[in-house]
């Protein structure tokens, strides 16, 4: 069950809701908060349910640990062994689903055997759900957790807003919202501001980032026949679908979160403005920075231990974050290179704050649209091909297949009225609205909301266009992850 399909939208959400606030209405909160978990798990299980045991499980076991954890009369060194395990067993789990057939892989390739590889369906967001829990069992050991309840960790874990693809949410930002009694009747701001996000989120998936989709994958699927214009078209292709898709999916994740009086925390802060790669990361997936930071970064001694080995935990920490979105070596060079222009970033940051504002912006710009040609790419050598295409500098143009990818109806209908065909109209003034978008417009969470009127009728009409607009249902990109 998607964000952008008719049955979320038009039953799952509005009946959850509906039942959400009328149980605590009543005064039936815990009653509200076990129909919130069971629709959580049933918005799980519609992926697949042959796999709902696993994050069951899952929750139990980490919540069983965490009571031990928390357990003052045990002592350090039991404590220590019990952290431990716990982080193995979530561990052991993300590596059977996400990485078994990547190490088989591997090995048939370096030793030439011939281990079989498995037929593994990767579970809905075993990735975002194994840090979450990750984090709250360090927080127990640490005795920073108030010992909550099955039913509000349960909750925290599934809440299904943040279950596909995050953000990364520690137990402080949701569970003590889940008992204030405030929160338990609707709250108009919250909830007129909520739809209003889940409508852009909306408009951004349907009416951009599946456009830009079209042309990625078109692009990706034809490296070797691209002219060296096309290339650079693909590139930026890809990372336009990157951004609009995963601010679409934030928003309607907030914007769902707000519904229901529980305010997520930011994951997107307009990356694509950075003027240096620390910035980009303090932009981009926020909340899984946060996680690395907090929880590998500063454990692995920061910046504290010396120079070296300041740069070698800048690096551990990117390499992780390339395996953590993918099995596949393009993510770890991924990583590779945003951990090498972070450390980069780091030795020269005095030389490099002298630089003019907009050439930081557009070499930071440029560096990660290249990072995302390993991102996107299926191996290292698909990566590299269409870096290889750009540098033809071919006098070929653009291809009428990709031109047919950015054909906007509204456009399209316009030129066939005054009987011309402009070549790559489409197309131009489809990016320069993306470009306007990206740099000039504020994100939703800098903007100051007002219930008034006009706002409504302006969220009902963008809400019935995007719904009316919504064809194939396409996942979300970092669903993958």
């Amino acid at each position: 069950m998607q964000f952008n399909s008719y049955i979320f939208i038009l039953a799952f959400l509005p009946f959850t809701l509906i039942g959400y606030f009328l149980l605590n209405k009543y005064g039936r909160n815990t009653a509200a908060k076990v129909l919130l978990l069971v629709m959580s798990l049933v918005f799980y299980s519609y992926f697949n349910y042959k796999y709902l045991y696993i994050i069951c499980a899952s929750i139990l076991i980490n919540y069983l640990f965490s009571r031990l954890l928390l357990d003052a009369e045990r002592s350090g060194t039991q404590k220590k062994w019990l952290l431990f395990a716990v982080i193995s067993l979530n561990l052991l789990i993300l590596f059977y689903f996400k990485y078994f057939n990547f190490f088989i892989e591997n090995i048939n390739l370096a030793f030439q055997a011939s281990f079989t590889l498995k037929n593994i369906i990767l579970p809905l967001g075993i990735s975002f759900i194994t840090f979450q829990q990750i984090a709250y069992s360090l927080d127990s050991y640490r005795g920073e957790t108030a010992g909550y309840s099955f039913l509000d960790y349960a909750v925290f874990v599934a809440f299904f807003p943040r279950l596909v693809a995050g953000p990364i949410v520690l137990h402080g930002e949701i569970i003590p919202q889940l008992g204030e009694p405030k929160n338990h009747s609707i709250n108009y701001e919250n909830f007129s501001y909520g739809i209003l996000m889940f409508a852009v989120g909306l408009a951004k998936k349907v009416f951009i980032a599946d456009l830009f989709a079209g042309a990625a994958n078109w692009g990706f699927a034809s490296v070797g026949s691209l002219s060296a214009l096309d290339a650079v078209i693909v590139m930026l292709s890809y990372t336009f679908q990157l951004y609009f898709d995963f601010s679409s999916y934030t928003d309607m994740a907030l914007g769902i979160g707000l519904m229901f009086n529980i305010k997520l925390p930011i994951n997107f802060n307009s990356p694509y403005k950075a003027v240096s790669i620390p910035d980009f990361w303090k932009r981009w997936h926020i909340t899984l920075t946060r996680f690395l930071t907090k929880y590998l970064y500063f454990p692995l001694g920061g910046n504290r231990a010396g120079r070296v080995r300041t740069y070698v935990n800048i690096m551990i920490i990117f390499l992780v974050s390339g395996l953590w979105h993918g099995a596949n070596w393009t993510f770890v060079l991924w990583g590779f290179l945003h951990g090498t222009a972070s450390a980069l970033h780091r030795r020269f940051k005095t030389q490099w704050e002298v630089v003019p504002r907009v050439l930081q912006w557009f070499f930071t710009f440029l560096f990660v649209n290249i990072a995302f040609v390993f991102f996107r790419a299926d191996s290292i050598g698909q990566g590299f091909g269409l870096i290889k295409r750009m540098l033809a500098f071919d006098s070929a143009g653009i291809s009428p297949a990709l031109l047919n990818c950015f054909e906007l109806p509204f456009i399209t209908g316009l030129e066939k009225a005054l009987q011309i065909s402009v070549s790559g109209l489409d197309m131009a003034m489809f990016m320069a609205f993306t470009f306007v978008i990206i740099l000039c417009f504020k994100n939703l969470n800098e903007l100051e909301f007002r219930p008034t009127a006009l706002n409504a009728v302006l969220t009902v009409l963008l809400l019935v266009c995007s719904i009316f607009s919504m064809s194939a249902i396409s996942v979300f990109i970092y669903q993958n992850f």
